[in-house]
C-alpha cells in the first residue's frame, strides 16, 4: 500500500491515527488532511521522537493499514 492511499482516504484512516497516537489532538489529525510529512512532525513533536523515530511508527502504521485492507479485501466474497 502506498500512502497515497491514506492520504486519498484520510477521513477514514484518521480514527485508526487517533488510536495510534492518542496525544495529538482531533485538530491536529484533521489538519494533516492525510500529509504524511506533516503527520510526522506532529508524532515527532507529541512524543518527544527523534525524526528516524517518528518515521519508523509512521511506516508501521502504514504496515498495520495495510494488513487490514488486505484482510478485509480477503474476506469479501
Amino acid at each position: 500500500m502506498e500512502w497515497s492511499t491514506i492520504e486519498g482516504g484520510w477521513d477514514e484512516y484518521k480514527v485508526a491515527a487517533k488510536r495510534e497516537w492518542s496525544k495529538l489532538s482531533e485538530q491536529q489529525l484533521h489538519g494533516t488532511r492525510g500529509n504524511r510529512e506533516y503527520l510526522l512532525r506532529r508524532v515527532q513533536e507529541a512524543y518527544s521522537l527523534s525524526r528516524e523515530d517518528a518515521e519508523r511508527q509512521i511506516s508501521e502504521f502504514l504496515a498495520k493499514q495495510a494488513e487490514k485492507r488486505a484482510r478485509k479485501v480477503g474476506a469479501q466474497p
